[in-house]
């Protein structure tokens, strides 16, 4: 099956159970391109929107793997492991998870609300001295993580039927729901993982416009959760230039900015005839491009 275009961005329902690099090697075979890759994993037991870069395409990943994601969450309080989700060893049981109630567990996970300082889980893909963490946890090494900075935009629980817990996060790129649910059972005294995990959303896509992962084959489905560049970029501004301009890009000349109203700096979307021309940023007063995408 060809793509429905040279580049474009496939959003993808990943199921539980593939890893992230195995939907990319299902998506090469279906659309029989070599050039596919992802803008940010979702552990094997995690299901939800992944968004594939194809072809040309793939230079624009820089510009969604920050993108802010949902979640819905599943936690299971009493229990700890040591990679804060199901697939660790359990290596703390507490039964406090009996004397918890709704009320308690709704206010301490909107306590996580804001601007927090959030450590990686142990078993994660974060480097610490060029190494991946979950490497150097295998092989039982104690490294001491620094917390880092993560955004919170709202987290609200969905159910309770304990010692389950289901919750929603809206987070800023980076955060680690795991860590979350780590911490949440910290606070409430009775220790738990992450026993689900769904992402609904990246940036302005949600996961009910993507095309199953077990039906990549599909063509239909694949043309219906397909973006052409241009289409995969809506939050950045956009800048239209016409023939004179655009012939000046694709050398790699900057053009001068119509607009007064965007910040120096500024990462812009340029389009030509509606398709996306380039990446460009404002400076001077000028468009100055930084990944020409020739003729769209």
């Amino acid at each position: 099956m060809k793509p429905p275009s040279p580049g474009g961005v496939i959003r993808v329902d990943k199921p539980a159970g593939p890893t992230s690099h195995d939907i990319v090697a299902r998506a090469r075979r279906a659309l029989g391109v070599r050039r596919i890759g992802h803008t940010g994993t979702l552990d094997p037991f995690a299901s939800g929107l992944l968004l594939l870069c194809v072809g040309p395409a793939t230079r624009l990943a820089e510009y969604l793997t920050g993108l802010d994601k949902t979640y819905l969450a599943t936690a299971v309080m009493g229990q700890s492991t040591d990679t804060d989700d199901l697939e660790g060893e359990v290596v703390r049981v507490s039964e406090a998870w009996r004397e918890l109630d709704v009320a308690h567990i709704s206010e301490a996970l909107s306590e996580f609300v804001g601007l927090i300082e959030q450590v990686p889980p142990a078993f994660s893909a974060k480097k610490v001295g060029g190494e991946r963490m979950y490497r150097r946890a295998r092989r039982g090494e104690t490294v001491r993580l620094d917390p880092a900075s993560v955004q919170i935009h709202e987290a609200r629980v969905l159910g309770v039927d304990l010692p389950e817990v289901r919750f929603e996060l809206s987070c800023s790129s980076g955060t680690y729901v795991r860590a979350v649910a780590r911490d949440l059972g910290e606070r409430v005294g009775t220790g738990a993982h992450l026993k689900a995990l769904r992402r609904t959303r990246i940036g302005a896509f949600t996961v009910g416009d993507a095309v199953s992962g077990d039906e990549l084959h599909d063509a239909a489905g694949m043309k219906a959760a397909w973006l052409e560049p241009a289409r995969a970029l809506p939050h950045l501004p956009k800048v239209r230039v016409g023939d004179e301009e655009a012939a000046r890009i694709r050398h790699g000349q900057a053009v001068p900015l119509e607009s007064d109203e965007l910040p120096e700096g500024a990462t812009l979307a340029v389009l030509h005839d509606d398709e996306l021309l380039c990446i460009a940023t404002s400076s001077g007063g000028r468009v100055r491009p930084r990944k020409v995408f020739g003729d769209g």
